[in-house]
């Protein structure tokens, strides 16, 4: 696998990482409060993942697994259907019933992670 290989995912991570250090990314922040950790699979879940913790305590993002103890809730998503789910073009419950999402900790937590906490990608 070459870096060429980067996942989708990646850069809307970096978008979202922006977001939140704008104002309206403090609101979520303040607004949600809790730790994500996010596995991402290039092409199946559970192989090859590359971790990301979205820390929506702190307001940041970053590459590898959250380090201040457990994560409040971990997702596991093929790169695409993440991609999906961030942008609003699946719904996050249908994702979960489909085996396209998986997830490990507080339900109600994950519930709180829904497209509405990414940027919105600029229309083209």
């Amino acid at each position: 696998m070459g870096s060429s290989d980067q996942l989708k995912s990646e850069s809307l991570l970096e978008l979202m990482k922006e977001h939140l250090t704008t104002d309206a990314g403090k609101q979520i922040t303040k607004k949600i409060g809790l730790v994500y950790q996010i596995n991402i699979a290039p092409k199946k879940i559970g192989f090859d993942e590359v971790i990301f913790t979205v820390d929506l305590k702190k307001g940041e993002v970053k590459k590898g697994p959250y380090e201040g103890g457990k994560p409040d809730a971990t997702f596991s998503f093929k790169d695409d259907d993440f991609v999906k789910v961030a942008l609003g073009k699946m719904n996050p419950q249908v994702a979960f019933m489909r085996g396209a999402m998986k997830i490990k900790g507080s339900l109600s937590a994950a519930t709180k992670f829904t497209p509405d906490i990414f940027p919105k990608p600029a229309k083209m």
